[in-house]
Order: C-alpha cells, then structure tokens, then sequence
C-alpha cells in the first residue's frame, strides 16, 4: 500500500484521539521526563520548522498553527520556513545538514522518502534525521463534475476497462502520492487509466471544471465544490469514512484490503539530537496538537490527528521507507 493509515488515538495502546479533546486524558497521566541539566535552557532562540510547501495552502495553515501554539508552551518563537521545490525535499536536505541542536526542524513528507528511490539524494531517511514527533495525514480522494457520467467508483473503472488509455485523471505532480494511488488502483483493477501532472492543486482543479479532464485525484481542497454540487467523490483514500461526505465509500470498503493512503507526516531533526532536547520538542509539539486553534486547522483540510512519539515515529519511518521501495518495484518504477 502507499501509505500507512492516519490511524486516530484508538488504533492502538496508549493512543487517543485529538479530534474533539479525547487526548487530555491519556496525555495527563504520562510521565513527563526531565530535561537534563546542560539543555535546562533548551530552547534560548527561535526554533525553525522548515515546511517544503509554498505558504497559503492547508499545509502551511496547519504547520503554523502548530507552531504558533508550540511557542506558547516553548517559550520561544517557533518559526515556519517556506521551502517549496525540489520534489518536496528541499526541508530533508537542509535539516540533514543542520546543526544538532534543535533549532532546525523539517516536516517529513512522505516523497522526501521516495525520491532517494528514484533519484541521488544527499541524505538517507533512516541515517540522517532524528524522529521528534508524527502529527497528521492528509485528506485524499477522487472526484469527477457533478455532471459527469459516472456516478461511481464502478462505472468509472468499468469505462476504463471499456476504452484503455482514454478515461484521463488529472495529479498534482508525477511521482506524487495521488499520481501513485491511481497508479496502485489501476495495478489492482488491471485497467489502464490516462495520468496527466499538474504543477499544483489549484490547476488540476481548473482542469476539471474546464473539460480538460475526466477526473482529478485530489485533497480537501476540491471539497468546496463537492459541498457546492459541482463536483462529486467517486472514492475517499482515509481509514474512515469522511464525517463531512459520508456518502463517500473508502477504497477499503470498495473492496481494496489495506489500502488507506494519506502521504503522512511529522516533524524531525537532525541526526544525533540530544534525549532532553528531543523531549523538550516532543512534549511542546504533542501539547500544540491539542490547541483548539490547532484542531481546528486539521478539520478545515478533513485531516486526522495521528500521535506518535519519537520512538514509535522512528519504527513508522522504517516501515514507511520499506513501504515506499516495495511500491515502487510493485509500478515497475525502479529494478530490485
């Protein structure tokens, strides 16, 4: 599958759901460590989280809402740095290089961990960062005008199968997470669908509304025009049924067992990060998620709250590297 399931606090020990406060209380009875003595001071300057993302979208709403709560509970500026480019792994590149002293963070972005696949990177996922806190998946999902024929995911497949290469859906990027889940889907159903890269969201959109093409694989952000009717979900890539679509079937529940895919994400720094600073940062960014401002970013992009601690947030990168490798060998994208 392409990517883990932004599972909420429920899916497993010592999990809670933020969405609608349920973490507080599972929170309040965990030990709070201590901070050693030389890092007591931890930290003395602004933080910097460097988000690989342009400013404005649901992204860069949801990192800097978290930031803004984090520096009420860290005492220091906690500063968001646009990097947008180079495949979403310009963030990765500059922590990898970074100074270990907690300063300097990136959003860990599910391409950041496919591309060293694909192409040279100047760092490796596993060796060069260290695992401060998971945060969140993303909203993902299919939709076709309201107009359209298609009234499901079934028709929509079975005109595919009908006309091989013809039925076109427009990705925000080749090599993306939603240009792979349609690539995965049509892997599964043996159909051969007609894939057409967009630089962003914004212009698949546009491609949609204007004819140009048949279908767009997109995030919440197309939701505006599901909830006008120009626009209607043929499938939703979350674990769960959507609470603000609920007609929308998972591809779970359409038939595809473990398929959940979110592209998620958190927060890391550089290899070699103190325990006391790490846990500064941890237990800072874990109590962010619980602002109500921050909750309320998450809900307007139809994203999840998924918690994981430095530990957990280190075996989910191995397994997330591990995933991402398998997928691409199983698209013939790279060789064994």
């Amino acid at each position: 599958m392409a990517d883990q399931p932004c599972r909420d606090f429920r899916s497993g020990p010592g999990r809670r759901r933020l969405l609608g406060g349920g973490l507080a209380g599972g929170l309040a009875a965990l030990a709070m460590p201590r901070i050693g003595r030389a890092e007591a001071g931890f930290p003395r300057r602004p933080v910097s989280i460097i988000v690989p993302f342009t400013p404005g979208g649901s992204t860069d709403q949801q990192m800097r809402a978290l930031a803004e709560a984090a520096t009420r509970r860290l005492g220091q500026t906690v500063l968001v740095e646009n990097r947008p480019g180079g495949g979403g792994t310009l963030g990765a590149a500059a922590v990898a290089k970074a100074k270990p002293d907690g300063y300097t963070l990136t959003q860990m972005i599910t391409p950041a961990m496919r591309l060293p696949f694909l192409q040279p990177m100047s760092y490796d996922v596993l060796r060069d960062f260290t695992p401060v806190i998971h945060l969140t998946g993303y909203f993902f999902g299919l939709a076709v005008r309201a107009d359209s024929p298609w009234k499901t995911w079934q028709d929509f497949v079975a005109d595919a199968r009908r006309r091989p290469g013809q039925v076109s859906v427009a990705n925000s990027g080749a090599i993306g997470s939603l240009h792979l889940g349609m690539l995965e889907l049509g892997l599964r159903e043996s159909v051969q669908f007609n894939h057409v890269p967009f630089r962003g969201e914004a212009e698949t959109i546009s491609a949609l509304l204007g004819g140009h093409v048949d279908a767009v694989a997109n995030s919440a952000v197309l939701g505006q025009l599901v909830d006008d009717g120009r626009a209607r979900w043929l499938n939703i890539w979350t674990a769960q049924r959507s609470r603000r679509w609920p007609e929308a079937p998972t591809l779970q529940e359409l038939g595809y067992e473990g398929l959940v895919i979110t592209s998620p994400y958190g927060l890391c720094g550089p290899a070699g990060l103190e325990p006391a600073v790490v846990e500064r940062l941890h237990l800072a960014f874990r109590d962010a998620m619980q602002d109500p401002a921050h909750v309320a970013a998450l809900e307007r992009a139809d994203m999840v709250a998924d918690y994981r601690g430095p530990d957990d947030y280190a075996a989910f990168l191995r397994r997330s590297v591990a995933r991402e490798r398998d997928l691409l060998l199983r698209l013939n994208l790279i060789q064994g």
